[in-house]
């Protein structure tokens, strides 16, 4: 059976790739050897704005290469409002980001792998911190 996917947050790609000794870069780890790991635009971007280097740039492209992407269409745009609105009502503000991975991971039936809690506010979605 395959492993479900595993959709790493900026936070868990950014320990990995500094080589950092935590759950989520452990996590990260082994999902890619799972083959279970995928990835979006808006994770993409955060990642690609943070680089400082050609050989960060390289790594960055490298690994991603094999990453299965999830893009956003029409009806994804109409969920993430409706979700923004739905969490607004009850006083929480997420950023459009962290709004936009969200409707992904629940639509691809992904765990959202981060350190960041206001996920955990989003109805049904699957979080982990990598422990």
């Amino acid at each position: 059976m395959p492993a479900a996917n595993i959709l790493p947050d900026t936070c868990a790609w950014i320990d990995f790739f500094r080589g950092s000794q935590t759950p989520l870069a452990a996590a990260v780890e082994q999902a890619l050897l799972d083959g279970s790991v995928v990835t979006c635009g808006v994770v993409l971007f955060e990642l690609t704005q943070g680089i400082k280097s050609a050989k960060e740039e390289k790594a960055l492209t490298s690994a991603f290469q094999a990453v299965p992407f999830l893009d956003l269409s029409r009806d994804h745009w109409t969920e993430t409002g409706r979700l923004s609105a739905t969490l607004r009502a009850k006083g929480h503000i997420l950023p459009l980001s962290d709004i936009l991975i969200s409707i992904l991971a629940k639509r691809h039936d992904s765990t959202i792998l981060t350190v960041d809690r206001h996920f955990s506010l989003v109805p049904g979605l699957k979080v982990s911190a990598g422990d």
